[in-house]
């Protein structure tokens, strides 16, 4: 068989990633603060990109939503959504592949800018909102050491013990290792160690819980032999065995209450609230309140929020003379990326604008009934329903509603939130969404008479007169999740009204 050259032509389809169109889904799926930190280092690594300082001229009208009529519900609502004053994008959707889009290299402008406040109140805020800076724990602790003891050897084995405290208040380390690390008695460690365990938060530098305890309630003198007892058989009262913690404390029914609630006002971890740091603010990416005249249409307002929204433009003039002054093909090559760069940057941040005000306006749409009257009339939502109305892919849906919060008259929500799987309803109904049942558990939960704790299979038999098929494997499961004993533990725990 004669092997000889040939030249033969062959047509195949491939879907290419160009660099904008990655750059574009990167912006898409990130959060406010990753796209900030983006735009940061582009303005430091394009000189045609610069910050626009100017002020805006008034606030933006917003986008109006308004509620699903009852009787549409469930039917095609694209007449509704198109309705709407929704922004086009300029360059089509980001489902396109941008590889044959022609772009001319004219310079783009974001009409988006920052300004206000995610709380929709128009006062700044003052000087009392801002966190103050004080002394660590560790900080904390050594100026009592230094206060507490005269002996320079007394001092420097607190300091060590400072040193080998964790978060919580706890030692990991014997008083024979550290003595025998430190070249110096037991009793001279565990004396110091001693003193040590009053410092202010009470209860630190003890090796576990019952030791923890123990001490707290020795600095308030209430460290009877009944309570050293209880505090000796803590396996006990986790499991909740009333009767057998009776019998070994030898109190009555009274008296172990009052035990259990007393131990129920100490701290098991004392050095773990001196030190916290305060929790991260979620800064929402889209603001929502209600109509001027909400009463009679019962419409929404939605907004992106300024502040998440960087503020770039591209300097013209600045290019232009650049592009007079070039004198060879790589200064000009140089000149030409950076340009298409920043366009597409920008584009890209107008598209992902674009992308969120419309993925939420659907969601608020669909979701009206939990904005008005809460949780409970959360409907079933999937990507797929989104995606139809707004008529994007189902992964585009997907990275609009990573990371991306909106700020609402009932609580700031990630847009994930919204997205619940749906349990179907008694003979054929309306089905439910599966957060709003878990809400109900709950409620059902809280309410029930101590004498008479509700199993998972009577919360099932509710939940189905309610018209909620479930079944008893996933009550237990949403129980779980809300972190609900069973009604035997529960049973046990009301028992004991500590």
């Amino acid at each position: 068989m004669a092997m000889v050259p040939r030249l033969d032509l062959r047509q195949s389809q491939a879907l290419v990633m160009t660099p904008q169109l990655r750059q574009a889904i990167k912006l898409l799926q990130s959060s406010n603060l990753e796209v900030n930190a983006f735009v940061e280092e582009e303005l430091e690594r394009n000189p045609l990109l610069e910050r626009d300082e100017r002020s805006l001229p008034g606030p933006e009208a917003g986008h109006r939503v308004d509620p699903l009529p009852a009787q549409t519900e469930g039917q095609d609502s694209h007449a509704a959504a198109s309705s709407d004053a929704l922004p086009d994008a300029a360059s089509g959707p980001l489902d396109a592949e941008w590889h044959n889009v022609y772009d001319n290299g004219a310079s783009y402008e974001s009409p988006y800018g920052r300004g206000g406040r995610a709380d929709f109140a128009d006062e700044l805020s003052g000087v009392e909102d801002l966190a103050g800076t004080g002394l660590t724990l560790r900080e904390h602790l050594g100026e009592q050491v230094r206060l507490t003891f005269r002996d320079p050897r007394d001092r420097l084995i607190g300091a060590q013990l400072v040193a080998l405290v964790d978060g919580a208040g706890r030692l990991a380390i014997t008083d024979e290792a550290l003595a025998a690390a430190m070249g110096c008695e037991v009793e001279r460690v565990a004396g110091v160690r001693s003193r040590m365990q009053r410092f202010d938060p009470v209860g630190m530098f003890c090796r576990d819980l019952r030791e923890c305890l123990a001490v707290q309630l020795a600095e308030h003198n209430r460290l009877d032999p009944a309570m050293q007892a209880l505090l000796d058989n803590l396996d006990l009262l986790a499991r909740r065995d009333r009767l057998a913690l009776l019998q070994v404390c030898g109190v009555d029914s009274e008296d172990l209450a009052e035990m259990i609630a007393e131990l129920k006002r100490l701290d098991p971890k004392p050095g773990a609230s001196f030190d916290a740091a305060p929790a991260p603010a979620v800064v929402p990416d889209v603001l929502m309140r209600r109509a001027p005249d909400f009463v009679e249409s019962g419409a929404w307002i939605l907004e992106l929020n300024p502040e998440t929204l960087p503020r770039v433009l591209v300097n013209r003039g600045f290019h232009a003379r650049c592009q007079v002054g070039a004198r060879n093909r790589e200064d000009k090559a140089f000149l030409a990326e950076k340009l298409q760069s920043a366009n597409w940057l920008l584009k890209s941040l107008e598209q992902r604008a674009t992308t969120i005000i419309k993925v939420a306006q659907e969601i608020v749409r669909r979701q009206d009934g939990f904005f008005r009257h809460g949780v409970e009339h959360l409907r079933p939502l999937i990507l797929r329903d989104v995606a139809e109305e707004v008529e994007m892919h189902e992964s585009t849906v997907s990275r609009v509603t990573a990371n991306k919060y909106i700020a609402t008259p009932r609580g700031t929500f990630e847009l994930k939130y919204f997205f619940t799987t749906a349990i179907a309803g008694t003979l054929g109904g309306e089905s439910h969404s599966a957060e709003a049942v878990r809400h109900r558990i709950r409620s059902m939960i809280e309410a029930e008479d101590p004498e008479a704790v509700l199993s998972d299979d009577a919360i099932v038999e509710r939940l189905r007169q309610e018209g909620v098929d479930i079944a008893r494997r996933t009550v237990a499961k949403y129980r779980d999740a809300l972190r609900i004993p069973s009604s035997v533990q529960r049973k046990r725990e009301k028992a004991v009204p500590a």
